[in-house]
């Protein structure tokens, strides 16, 4: 036994990363199948179970055989004179558990349990690698390239371990390549029928955190946090950061010396621009700093719906809109608000556009207000269809509890005004030959 099973334990101990009292556990699972194997087709229910001296190598069955006083077959059954030396006290019909090692069962346990003992060793290297990773979800992983699978799959070498980049998870900018190292964030880890599968990612916002956790000694360890971060990925990411300790900056704790932290993170994302900008409680200072580099000059909030209007410079315009409109998408994500970017001009105008509005409403206002004071008065009796007639015209309908109620007219040069009991209840635009009888008189 020892030659053909126990001298290879070491070296599968060793070159898989598994216990070697895992490895015996499932060697003494595989050699009881191989002696329940030897029983023959239907034997009867029976307890075995199979000790692997570890320093031997020696391989001992028991198997439960039941006491009687003649045997018929010693594979179940044993002789009660036999039985009591075992068990003194033991009587006729009772089971007791007895050493049943075939002479040659190292022969046998060699051909029959060989493939499930490999089986077995598989099982317990996929719940090994399960152990050693599950703690480990959401870390960033350093990791080797193996190869590019079916479906565009990348699959990674990490230790002992494979863990798959799926196209959704990859950067579109980035090209893998065998033998490649790079750092993952660990996305996922799956228990599976066919075994433990790691999913990792280098699209996930997290992968921006851990890096940052990796690159800056501050964050690292509590003095700057990372309050929230908007990504998309290979091309921009913006993060918000703000100090939990006085004399703390940020941003500058995060750009490092000569800019040298930030280009550490940019080169790892294979260039992918990093906007660090300071987090701020109040909305609009936040906001201003989420379109850095952009310069702002005012931020106006709209409460009610979430939103804020932001005031640029003309020059700055391009530069707060970003291309594509990336900049501003970023800044929205990273800050929560909903955010529309006009340029100060732009602004001017349309403050201009609405003044000029007021004033032209007031003007017609007050004309309107002087040609109903000089207009003639004339009743009229609401018709049983709910209008009045003017000029040949009717005018309605002005609602059911007005039939048959007389009711004032009032007529400027373009619009007919009704009233009941001195109060305005409709207003109409006169008919078309009626507004052009008002321009003939008019002129004559």
């Amino acid at each position: 036994m020892k030659s053909d099973f126990y001298a290879a334990i070491s070296q599968i101990a060793a070159e898989r990363g598994i216990p070697k009292e895992a490895i015996i556990e499932v060697m003494e699972k595989a050699l009881v199948t191989a002696y329940r194997r030897t029983l023959g087709s239907n034997p009867p229910p029976i307890e075995v179970s199979v000790k692997l001296d570890p320093q031997t190598g020696v391989a001992r069955v028991f198997a439960e055989k039941q006491v009687v006083d003649e045997v018929f077959d010693d594979r179940f059954e044993i002789d009660y004179e036999q039985a009591k030396r075992i068990k003194p006290d033991v009587e006729i019909g009772e089971t007791v558990l007895v050493e049943s090692t075939p002479n040659d069962f190292g022969r046998i346990a060699a051909q029959t349990a060989k493939q499930v003992i490999l089986q077995g060793i598989k099982e317990v290297e996929r719940e090994h690698i399960y152990g050693e990773y599950m703690d480990r979800e959401g870390e960033l992983v350093t990791a080797t390239v193996q190869r590019i699978a079916k479906g565009n799959n990348v699959i990674l070498e990490m230790g002992k371990a494979e863990a798959i980049l799926p196209p959704k998870e990859q950067v579109d900018n980035d090209r893998y390549y065998q033998g490649q190292r790079l750092k993952v964030y660990l996305m996922e880890i799956r228990r599976e029928e066919r075994g433990t599968r790691l999913i990792a990612s280098r699209t996930h916002k997290n992968l921006i955190t851990r890096l940052f956790e990796m690159e800056v000694p501050e964050i690292y360890n509590g003095t700057v946090e990372i309050k929230s971060i908007a990504r998309e990925p290979g091309l921009r990411t913006k993060v918000a950061v703000a100090a939990r300790q006085e004399g703390i900056d940020p941003v500058g704790s995060c750009v490092g010396m000569r800019g040298i932290r930030i280009q550490n993170i940019v080169s790892e994302l294979n260039g992918e621009k990093i906007d660090v900008v300071e987090w701020s409680a109040d909305p609009k200072e936040f906001i201003a700093n989420a379109l850095s580099p952009a310069q702002v000059v005012e931020v106006q909030l709209r409460e009610d719906e979430h939103a804020a209007t932001v005031i640029v410079p003309d020059k700055q315009l391009s530069l707060a809109i970003g291309k594509e409109g990336q900049n501003v998408r970023l800044a929205a994500k990273l800050t929560g608000w909903r955010i529309d970017i006009k340029s100060a001009s732009a602004l001017l105008d349309e403050e201009r556009a609405a003044a000029e509005a007021r004033t032209a409403a007031e003007a017609e206002a007050l004309a309107t207000e002087a040609a109903l004071a000089t207009a003639r008065v004339e009743t009229r009796k609401v018709r049983s269809d709910g209008t009045v007639v003017y000029q040949n015209h009717r005018y309605g309908p002005l609602g059911d509890d007005l039939i048959g109620e007389t009711v004032q007219l009032r007529a400027t040069p373009q619009k007919l005004y009704i009233y009941s009991d001195d109060r305005l209840v409709a207003s109409y635009m006169l008919a078309e030959d009626e507004l052009k009888r008002e321009v003939d008189e008019d002129e004559a």
